[in-house]
């Protein structure tokens, strides 16, 4: 019998209170074996699902600060704001040069008289600029002046308009040419905005109007935002996949992902509609766009940055069969093929070749050494079986060690799960993608899932999941302690079929709280905070606690998968000599196990206990209060290779011991 804590909120069948109390009244106990390792836990074990979502990428990880540097967008001056003041006039003319700068085309040909008066173009940023007190911002602009120089004043201003820094900047010459200024920021301000004041009389095309601050990751020239990367790289990762999820397949064929527009130089990438811009009509999105100043190349330098493996998805000839459902014709399939294979090569190939050419002119000479694919993201039915037996051969026999990763839909279980199972075990495929997107009861249910999964078959990837909680009082579907804990007691069954399941993702990966369209996700930001939700402390607990081996860990002789309220699992650290037990009490009131290390030759009396716990399913952490639940650790004592504590009511509780 069972009981827990999410069913005492009302998701499953609860019990009597005399019945739990009956079964909470004496020990669990929990033998861990150390002499029996099981399979290699791979070090891809745990990882990081990106996509280009709530602002996830531009006004996100990518710190540009500007919206709409290059007029690209829809309406081209969407975000900025020219105004005219006490007699001075100015007017901006977009020019679209489709013919010669195809990725490009647009830029601005601004004139003004400003003899009197000023004349001002500010942009707004996204939901305004994150600015932060001392901080050095690099402002650049392609510009020419083709009646001679000009003079611009830049100034970073607050939300109520006042300057907070600022330099100026003279652009000259009448050919494309890239201007550069620097200036430190005297105040934080997450609503601020970018004044560009032109002086005097002139004329000025402008375009990749651009602002960045100093202190990127790795303090890298037009880089990623430090703290959010910081957040990735604290969890240690084994992969990291991008660029998603469904911004890889796009509305229609026309806004897929195209991976060779967002490598070169970053003013020649072509931008195109982000596809959550009008996904959902009560989130709209009308300034998303996709400027790919976050391209292939940055997310493998990231992946190399923070020790994850690259796992790229890309386009199999299928738009989002959620919206058009558009194909391209099994023999109209070589141009996606082969961006299938130049990605290996700008990958991986030698210096010597076109793409691997490409990726050391833009700084990186040695091969990024990816070892795995993604073909289609979440994509069904016959028409994917067909297209993928193509692209498999077809990679295969040019890359054979690649390993391929393959959609199993969108749903775990039901018709279009039941059609591309079996029909991917027959392809002898080497990975499939699942997805699950359910309630905090399909997580604690499903613990078992793998146990019986088939062990000669392809490998798991459980590319995406989330606990979403169901109750109308919360249409925001916020990142509450009870979805976090029935992820931890799901992920103890999939660490105890490490065997099988060798990849998994918590998804989506960032939100803006200002411009967020799917909600939960795994860490949020405004322009100058972030915090890491509890799902997120249950995800690092795991991650950063992997371990390189099996091992078994059972009550009565049976894994704990529910029992009780109870879920556990185990291994050993071949590396550090270490047991580490993970244990998910999911019941109301705190439970008593008595855990007992068996077969090492010398198990330490010391360790340490990790507990993530909160009072209540409801509670969450904001920016306010980021660290409202997350772990905390302590010493613990073993007498004779056995530990009796005491598991929090609602917790997650991650236990580490020399095992010599």
């Amino acid at each position: 019998m069972k009981f827990s804590f999410i069913k005492s909120i009302g998701l499953l069948t609860a019990m009597s209170a005399a019945v739990f109390s009956h079964a909470i009244a004496q020990s669990t106990v929990l033998t861990v074996n150390a002499e029996k390792p099981g399979a290699a836990i791979q070090p891809t074990m745990w990882g990081i699902f990106f996509e280009d979502i709530n602002f996830a990428a531009d006004g996100g990880i990518y710190a540009e600060l500007v919206k709409n540097r290059s007029f690209e967008f829809t309406q081209p001056l969407m975000g900025w704001k020219d105004e005219s003041k006490d007699g001075a006039k100015g007017a901006i003319l977009i020019v679209n040069e489709q013919a010669t700068r195809p990725s490009n085309p647009r830029y601005a040909h601004i004139s003004w008289n400003a003899a009197q008066g000023t004349y001002t173009l500010t942009n707004e940023g996204f939901r305004g600029m994150g600015i932060r007190k001392d901080i050095q911002y690099n402002f650049s602009v392609w510009a020419k002046a083709p009646e001679g120089d000009v003079k611009l004043k830049l100034e970073l201003l607050n939300a109520s308009g006042a300057s907070i820094g600022g330099t100026a900047v003279t652009i000259s010459g009448s050919d494309w040419k890239k201007h550069t200024a620097s200036f430190k920021a005297s105040a934080t301000e997450p609503k601020g905005k970018l004044r560009i004041t032109f002086e005097g009389k002139g004329t000025l095309d402008a375009d990749m109007i651009s602002l960045f601050p100093a202190d990127t990751w790795k303090n890298r020239p037009e880089g990623l935002r430090a703290d959010l990367v910081q957040w990735l790289a604290d969890l240690k990762p084994g992969f990291i996949r991008f660029p998603g999820g469904c911004i890889v397949e796009g509305y229609e064929l026309a806004t897929r992902y195209q991976w060779k527009k967002t490598v070169g130089n970053v003013e020649d990438r072509q931008l195109i509609i982000n596809r959550w811009n009008t996904e959902f009509k009560h989130r709209p999105a009308p300034d998303y766009f996709q400027s790919f100043g976050l391209g292939f190349f940055e997310y493998f330098q990231l992946a190399e940055d923070i020790g994850a493996e690259p796992l790229p998805i890309i386009n199999c000839g299928m738009a989002c069969q959620f919206n058009s459902s558009e194909v391209v014709p099994l023999d109209q399939l070589d141009p996606y093929l082969q961006d299938a294979l130049d990605l290996i090569e700008f990958a991986n190939g030698g210096t010597d070749t076109r793409w691997g050419k490409l990726r050391a002119d833009m700084g990186h000479p040695a091969p990024f050494n990816m070892k795995m694919m993604g073909v289609g993201n979440e994509q069904w039915g016959e028409q994917y079986i067909d297209r993928l037996k193509v692209f498999a051969k077809t990679i295969k026999a040019k890359y054979p060690q690649i390993k391929l990763i393959t959609s199993a839909g969108p749903f775990p279980d039901g018709e279009l799960f039941d059609y591309l199972n079996p029909q991917l075990r027959d392809l002898h495929i080497d990975f499939i993608d699942e997805h699950y997107y359910r309630s905090p009861e399909w997580f604690l249910t499903n613990a078992k899932r793998y146990d019986s999964y088939d062990r000669n078959g392809p490998k798991i990837f459980a590319g995406e999941y989330a606990g979403h909680t169901q109750r109308k009082v919360d249409p925001d579907k916020k990142n509450n302690w009870e979805s976090a804990l029935a992820e931890a007691a799901f992920m103890t069954g999939l660490e105890r079929n490490a065997d099988i399941v060798q990849m998994a993702s918590y998804a989506p990966l960032f939100a803006h709280v200002e411009g967020w369209q799917w909600a939960p996700d795994l860490i949020w930001f405004d322009n100058v905070q972030s915090f890491g939700t509890p799902n997120y402390y249950v995800q690092k607990l795991f991650s950063t606690n992997r371990g390189t081996h099996i091992i078994p860990v059972t009550a009565a002789n049976k894994p704990l998968a529910g029992e009780n309220g109870i879920y556990a699992s185990a291994v050993m650290d071949s590396k550090t000599r270490e047991v580490i037990i993970k244990v998910v009490n999911t019941g109301e009131k705190e439970a008593t196990v008595d855990i007992r290390v068996s077969g090492a030759k010398n198990v330490s009396a010391a360790g340490t206990l990790s507990v993530l716990k909160s009072a209540s399913p409801e509670d969450i952490n904001t920016l306010d209060d980021p660290f409202h639940i997350k772990p905390t650790e302590q010493a613990i004592s073993l007498k004779s290779r056995k530990l009796k504590t005491v598991l929090p009511a609602a917790s997650v509780t991650v236990i580490r011991v020399k095992a010599l």
